[in-house]
C-alpha cells in the first residue's frame, strides 16, 4: 500500500514534468531555438565539448547556452569566455533539472537570439534520464575513461536519447575500452540512436559532430516554417 503511494506520487511529478516540458518546448519554438539537453556522468566532458564546438563551428550556428549545476558557476564562467551568453540555473540540493526550473528561468530571463540552446544538465547518469525539458534532441556523453558496461548499469537514460557521444577519445590508447561493445550495448537498447566520437582536446570527431547539429537546426527551422505556414492557411 505504502509504495503504490509512493508510485503515484512519483507518477504525479513526473506527469507535472511533462506537462510543463510541452510548455517549454512552445517557448523554444517561439524563440525559433533548437534546443539540445547534454547529459552525462560528472566530468565525462559537457563543459569542454562546448567550449571546443564553439570555437571550431561557432561560426555555423549561434548559440545559447543553460548551465545546470547543484553550486557554482564555475562552468558558466567557461563558456561565458568563449563569447556565448549563459544562464546559470543552481539546482541546490536536486540533482538534475527539471521542467519547471527551465520554464522558470525562461520566464525570468530573455534568452539572447540563438540558432541553438544548449542545456547542460548536472552530472548525473540517473535522474536526467527521467526528466524531459521540452528540449529537440537528448544527447549523452559517455567518457571512453568510465568503462563500457555503463550503458547496461545505466539504460535508461541510454533508451531515451537521440545521441551518445564517446569522450575523451585521444585517451583510448590508455584505458581499458571498448567502443564496439558499448555500441553494442546501446543499440541493443536503442536501435535508432546514433554514435560518434569525439576529443573536445584534439578536436577530432569535431567536424562530424557540428554537422549533426547543423542539420538538426535546419531541420527543425524547416517544420518550424511548414507549421507556421499550416497555421496560416488553416486561419
Amino acid at each position: 500500500m505504502h509504495e503504490s503511494a509512493d508510485e503515484h506520487a512519483i507518477e504525479r511529478i513526473l506527469g507535472k514534468n511533462e506537462e510543463m516540458a510541452d510548455h517549454n518546448r512552445e517557448h523554444f519554438k517561439s524563440l525559433g531555438a533548437c534546443a539540445f539537453n547534454l547529459m552525462s556522468a560528472p566530468g565525462a566532458g559537457k563543459t569542454s565539448l562546448l567550449e571546443t564546438t564553439f570555437k571550431i563551428a561557432g561560426g555555423k550556428f549561434s548559440s545559447c547556452v543553460i548551465e545546470g549545476d547543484m553550486v557554482g558557476d564555475l562552468d558558466a564562467d567557461r563558456i561565458k569566455k568563449v563569447g556565448v551568453p549563459v544562464h546559470q540555473i543552481s539546482t541546490g540540493r536536486s540533482c538534475h533539472l527539471d521542467a519547471q526550473m527551465v520554464a522558470r528561468l525562461l520566464h525570468a530571463e530573455p534568452l539572447e537570439k540563438a540558432d541553438a540552446i544548449f542545456i547542460e544538465n548536472v552530472g548525473n547518469l540517473v535522474c536526467p534520464a527521467e526528466f524531459p525539458l521540452g528540449e529537440h534532441r537528448r544527447i549523452v556523453l559517455l567518457s571512453v575513461t568510465e568503462g563500457d558496461d555503463k550503458p547496461i548499469k545505466y539504460p535508461v537514460i541510454f533508451r531515451n536519447c537521440d545521441l551518445v557521444i564517446f569522450t575523451k577519445c585521444d585517451l583510448l590508447e590508455h584505458v581499458d575500452f571498448n567502443i564496439s561493445e558499448a555500441i553494442r550495448h546501446i543499440e541493443a537498447i536503442n536501435p535508432a540512436v546514433k554514435t560518434m566520437q569525439i576529443s573536445a582536446k584534439t578536436g577530432y570527431g569535431v567536424e562530424q559532430w557540428a554537422a549533426w547539429l547543423v542539420s538538426e537546426i535546419s531541420e527543425f527551422k524547416q517544420h518550424l516554417k511548414s507549421d507556421k505556414h499550416v497555421h496560416h492557411t488553416a486561419h
